[in-house]
């Protein structure tokens, strides 16, 4: 089953959970800020995302511009980048979708696809 962490004020979410149930894909909907995604999803989405850690983070979020993650990020360790997002789950980039073999993150109606068939 498919895990699809989202935020419900987030329009980018919904857009992604409707396009989910219009192919009849079922998942299993988590809130983020409330159960952020764990260290071996963070790390498995980490690893579909070519090991650049900036692509787990919401860097559009006020929360990351407050904690200066944008000058702090280059030099962070994976253990302390998902020690930051498993504490606070609106720095994590949403749309988080993750699964057997899926693991992709915000939402790029062409990405899905093909990820998903």
């Amino acid at each position: 089953m498919l895990k699809i962490y989202t935020y419900k004020k987030c329009s980018t979410c919904r857009k992604a959970t409707k396009w989910l149930e219009e192919r009849g894909i079922e998942f299993e909907e988590r809130p983020i800020r409330e159960t952020p995604p764990t260290s071996t999803e963070l790390r498995t989405m980490l690893k579909a995302r070519g090991g650049d850690l900036r692509r787990l983070f919401n860097t559009s979020s006020q929360d990351y511009r407050d904690a200066g993650l944008k000058d702090r990020l280059e030099g962070m360790s994976e253990k302390e980048a998902f020690a930051i997002l498993h504490e606070t789950g609106n720095l994590v980039k949403r749309p988080f979708l993750i699964g057997k073999d899926v693991a992709v993150n915000g939402f790029r109606e062409a990405e899905w696809k093909e990820v998903l068939g």
